[in-house]
This record gives C-alpha cells, sequence and structure tokens, in this order.
C-alpha cells in the first residue's frame, strides 16, 4: 500500500447489476477532479441500464451473465467467480467496487482487502442475502429506527459482512416511505462511497483484528 497521506492513480473495476447511479456519482467525482482515478473496466451480472450508461460515457463494460452459471437450481459460483476475475486481471485494477451487484462471486484471497461495497443501512443491521434497495429501507421502516444511512465496507466471502471503513447516517422522519428515504440515503452514499476510495489511494485503511483503522495523514 502506498504510504499514508500520499494519494496515488487508481486503477478501478466496477461491479453492477442496475441502473448505474453509483457508478455515475463515482465518474462525476473522478471528471470533477476530486477523486484521482479511472475505471478501468465495468463488469455486469446481466444486461442493464448501468451497462448502457457506462457504455456512454466510453467506458470498458463486459457483460458477465449469472444467468449463463446457473442450471438445474445450482450456481455455478467458482466459474462465475473465474469469469469476474478474469477481467479485473486483465484490466490490472487496484480496487474493485461493487455498485449495486446482486449475484454472489466468491472473492480469491488476492483480492480480499481490495474490493469494497456500499450497503444502504448502517451494517451490521439490515443486511444480508436479500436484503438490497428497496427491501433495505422497507425493513427500516418496519422496524420503527430513527436513523439509518449507509455503509462502505471491505467485501469477503459473507453477504455484507466485511469491515466497516465508513458510515454516514440520515434521520428516518415520520412520513417517510421507502422511496424518500432511499433518496436521503443514496445522497450519502453519493459523499461516502469517494471519500472510502480516496483513504484506500492514500494508503490510510489497514485491517487489523477484523476492523478497519484509518490512519491519520
Amino acid at each position: 500500500p502506498a504510504m499514508a497521506g500520499a494519494q496515488r492513480h487508481l486503477r478501478l473495476g466496477v461491479l453492477l447489476s442496475g441502473g448505474g447511479r453509483t457508478l455515475l456519482n463515482l465518474l462525476d467525482e473522478i471528471d470533477a477532479g476530486r477523486l484521482d482515478a479511472e475505471v478501468a473496466v465495468v463488469i455486469a451480472s446481466r444486461a442493464c441500464a448501468g451497462a448502457e450508461r457506462a457504455r456512454a460515457r466510453g467506458l470498458d463494460v463486459r457483460v458477465v451473465a449469472y444467468r449463463s452459471f446457473v442450471a438445474d437450481g445450482g450456481a455455478d459460483v467458482d466459474g462465475y467467480s473465474a469469469a469476474i476475475v478474469a477481467p479485473l486481471d486483465e484490466a490490472n485494477v487496484d480496487l474493485v467496487l461493487e455498485a449495486g451487484l446482486l449475484s454472489f462471486w466468491r472473492i480469491p484471497s488476492r483480492y480480499l482487502g481490495r474490493v469494497m461495497n456500499i450497503h444502504p443501512a448502517l451494517l451490521p443491521s439490515f443486511g444480508g442475502q436479500g436484503m438490497h434497495g428497496r427491501h433495505v429501507h422497507e425493513a427500516v421502516l418496519a422496524a420503527g429506527c430513527k436513523v439509518s444511512g449507509c455503509t462502505v465496507h471491505f467485501a469477503n466471502n459473507e453477504y455484507d459482512a466485511g469491515p466497516i471503513i465508513a458510515q454516514r447516517c440520515v434521520p428516518v422522519r415520520e412520513d417517510d416511505d421507502a422511496d424518500a428515504l432511499a433518496a436521503r440515503v443514496f445522497e450519502q452514499e453519493c459523499i461516502a462511497y469517494p471519500e472510502a476510495v480516496r483513504l484506500f489511494a492514500a494508503g490510510r485503511l489497514r485491517i487489523e483484528d477484523g476492523r478497519v483503522r484509518v490512519l491519520d495523514t
């Protein structure tokens, strides 16, 4: 890793399954000069708006269709994971960002500590398999929570279980529905994810005993 405080230019791999809003926010941060990085490859788990938006921005987009690795009710996780890792290796990425990826892949040991995910709740609450998008916000509202927010964490091979890098909070209002809460949380996601990437680029993130320490500059 780089010495703490010394920003290095990052080659990013972005994994997505949906609209690509998180990717577009990262690209806007890069274009504005707030993030010293480039998106070297985008991998989509299906044909989706995010893949089209990435192509429209001139990015290298690969569709690794999860469906094609599912047969007889089971998934060939190893085959699917290998098909994701190959273009990441080929693009020589420094950091992988999950940006709304809905399919499970097994992260090889050499990528552990180099894959981040963002989740639209305050982990470890409201995480796990099936907890994505609207389902998360509906669960937060059903539980009567007074705050929610987003969590950026290093991904490991359990759903939403890797060490936490950053969290940002929002109030839950009495008249909120899932869409209103989602919009408020997404505003904070747009701040938290680029900030976590900047900390990584500066060599300020260290994993110790399953927790992330953010080093001073």
